[in-house]
């Protein structure tokens, strides 16, 4: 069997860090896998044996997603828009997939649909099962008609909608209020994230910002709240997303004090997570989930730009729980996260008891059944 999943990050780089997880899962059960993307290259993006295409890239200029620009900055066009497309379609003749996988699409990524439609189209006339691998919680819409574009392509195209999470912790109707006009189209799979990392504990304190494009508030926050902190004396190390220029990267770095290192994201960040005391970070839906399967002590600073709720409401439903500290990025100062850093040294560690976290296991399961049937 074949599979051509195809991918789009615009800011961070969650959506494709998700994405190549479950390619390299899926290729590991045999089934032959072909990723495509569509974002800004990312160093160390680990696909294991499937096969990786980077289309043309493109990528949001601000946390509205309004204007796309190309790699080198310039804003796309109708002649770039036809590369693309002729891009991803050679991809998908090349695949010759059985199913065709789209992550968010078309629940998202409206801006990309001059591709999608016509990638679908033939997928279709083809024969294709047609799959959305999509997360547990979406963005409002800025128009409600929006959703009924939604609903319109669901039903006219796909056959699969895989969300990925769990309806005991975030129902998907919290955000798709209409989810029982495609309820039978829709298998919840479990949340997606890899098992824990064998770690050495360190007794770190590793502060995280995910691609780094919109983390650099934390970062500073951050290295003002260490002295303020019942985690005074402990080592704090600084992940830096690749989406954080060289220059901040450096200023961040020379403005550290004692007991501080800040580098690059790096591939061994769970093994890092893992042996920590502490975690501090965003609370975008990978690392989230990591903190958890890890049970590592967290604070989370979700991200609230442009229109982003997601990050919010899912670290609410997890500190309601007990399982994290939140800080609220509009009340995100040196003395408050200080404060979550000591609330959470005084709490017990993470737990996910009651939570599913099976994704990538299911979404194999389904994917084999589907392409069977």
């Amino acid at each position: 069997m074949r599979l051509l999943f195809w991918v789009q990050h615009l800011l961070g780089v969650g959506h494709l860090s998700r994405a190549a997880g479950l390619a390299r899962a899926l290729s590991e059960a045999g089934i032959r896998t072909t990723l495509v993307s569509g974002g800004m290259p990312v160093p160390d993006t680990d696909t294991g044996t499937a096969r990786f295409v980077q289309l043309p890239p493109t990528r949001a200029v601000d946390v509205h997603f309004k204007v796309l620009v190309d790699g080198d900055g310039h804003p796309i066009d109708d002649a770039w828009r036809t590369g693309r497309r002729d891009g991803l379609l050679a991809a998908y003749e090349a695949a010759g997939p059985d199913i065709v996988v789209t992550e968010l699409f078309p629940f998202g990524r409206r801006q990309l649909r001059f591709e999608l439609e016509p990638l679908l189209a033939r997928a279709r006339a083809d024969g294709c099962r047609i799959v959305s691998s999509v997360r547990d919680i979406l963005v409002e819409p800025d128009k409600p008609s929006r959703i009924d574009e939604m609903l319109e392509r669901v039903e006219r195209l796909y056959d699969l909608v895989l969300v990925h999470g769990d309806p005991g912790l975030v129902p998907f109707d919290t955000t798709f209020p209409r989810l029982a006009g495609i309820a039978d189209r829709v298998r919840y799979t479990g949340y997606v994230v890899e098992p824990p990392a064998a770690a050495t504990p360190s007794g770190e304190v590793v502060v995280s910002a995910g691609g780094g494009a919109v983390g650099e508030p934390l970062l500073r926050a951050a290295l003002a709240a260490k002295p303020l902190s019942r985690a005074r004396n402990l080592f704090w190390r600084f992940l830096v997303g690749h989406g954080l220029p060289d220059g901040i990267l450096a200023d961040i770095a020379a403005s550290a004090g004692p007991g501080c290192l800040v580098e690059r994201a790096r591939p061994d960040f769970r093994e890092l997570l893992g042996g920590a005391r502490l975690s501090i970070s965003q609370g975008g839906y990978n690392t989230v989930l990591e903190v958890l399967s890890a049970g590592t002590r967290a604070v989370i600073v979700p991200y609230a730009g442009g229109r982003e709720s997601e990050q919010t409401l899912r670290a609410r439903r997890l500190a309601a729980r007990g399982a994290l500290q939140v800080v609220p990025e509009a009340d995100l100062t040196s003395e408050t996260l200080a404060r979550a850093v000591d609330a959470a040294l005084a709490g017990p560690p993470t737990a996910a008891t009651g939570i599913d976290l099976g994704g990538i296991r299911a979404t194999v399961s389904i994917l084999e059944g589907f392409g069977a049937g």
